[in-house]
């Protein structure tokens, strides 16, 4: 039987130490995995496998065990309960989430809805380079989105609404940041100190915070051989298209730049981080 190991890798297909032998990986956007799915996953793994499977670091499953001569058989199985293989080698991963403004109160976005239309939009595109996306809904960062090359963290900007204020001071104790005072009956947000984590509207019994929901972004993080922090280059992004824009932009860099087996943050090394910065906060400001 002829193999080709370097197609079936594309399409999800990691070759095991044992002969014709693979881990299937599974697509799965944002950690988000029906119970409908699990079925399926479970049955293929019984019926194909040896009757388990692996979480792996970036919220998708692998199954392993599988036969190279069963390739088709899995995957109409697997098709008809609404499961896909996943991709690997140099492309648009799986974008990671966690459970965002769902079911989480401390998070200022729907990171499930975001991580959907992140992948419908570039997963699987070819790239100089494999391209990891990664989506957590605020500062408390269970998704250590400075370890993608893109990461998407949930903020907020808030605004004192006086009317509904009861001077109780919840909101002051509630920022880790120092940024709020109160003083006769009057709130201050300090915007120099302020991170835009949106505790204080969470917290505040009354409603008294209009909340502004969006985005802080991190570029270039890398976290295995070479580990680099993910680089903030642009402001808080309210704009939800304005966010689409930027994630357009910097694609399109890596496409543009990129070298065979790059990371992101390689491609901006070489190509100088002046010049990125310039080409991302030219997305910011369209």
């Amino acid at each position: 039987m002829s193999i080709n190991y370097a197609e079936l890798k594309k399409g999800g297909w990691m070759r095991q130490k044992q002969k014709n032998k693979f881990a299937l990986r599974i697509h799965v956007v944002g950690g988000h995995f029906t119970s409908e799915q699990m079925r399926t996953v479970s049955e293929v793994a019984e019926k194909y496998g040896k009757g388990y499977v692996h979480f792996t670091s970036r919220q998708s499953l692998e199954i392993p065990w599988m036969d190279a001569a069963d390739i088709d058989a899995i995957k109409a199985d697997l098709a008809a309960g609404g499961v896909s293989p996943s991709v690997c080698g140099p492309r648009v991963r799986t974008t990671t989430a966690c459970q965002g403004s769902a079911t989480c109160p401390s998070a200022c976005i729907d990171t499930y809805a975001l991580a959907q239309e992140i992948d419908k939009r570039y997963f699987a595109q070819e790239l100089p380079g494999k391209f990891k996306f990664g989506i957590t809904g605020c500062r408390n960062n269970c998704l250590k989105t400075e370890e993608n090359d893109l990461g998407i963290k949930g903020a907020e900007r808030v605004e004192w609404i006086p009317e509904n204020c009861i001077a109780c001071g919840v909101c002051v104790k509630a920022c880790r940041d120092n940024a709020i005072t109160l003083k006769d009956g009057t709130i201050t947000v300090d915007q120099e100190k302020c991170t835009y984590c949106g505790r204080c509207a969470k917290a505040c019994p009354t409603a008294a915070y209009e909340e502004h929901p969006g985005y802080l972004l991190t570029f270039g993080g890398t976290f295995g051989n070479h580990f680099h922090f993910g680089e903030s280059i642009v402001p808080f992004v309210e704009d939800h298209d304005q966010l689409i824009r930027i994630c357009d932009a910097t694609i399109d860099f890596f496409s543009e730049h990129g070298e065979p087996g790059d990371r992101l943050n390689v491609s901006i090394e070489r190509y100088g981080r002046e010049k990125f910065n310039e080409i991302i906060k030219e997305a910011y400001a369209k």
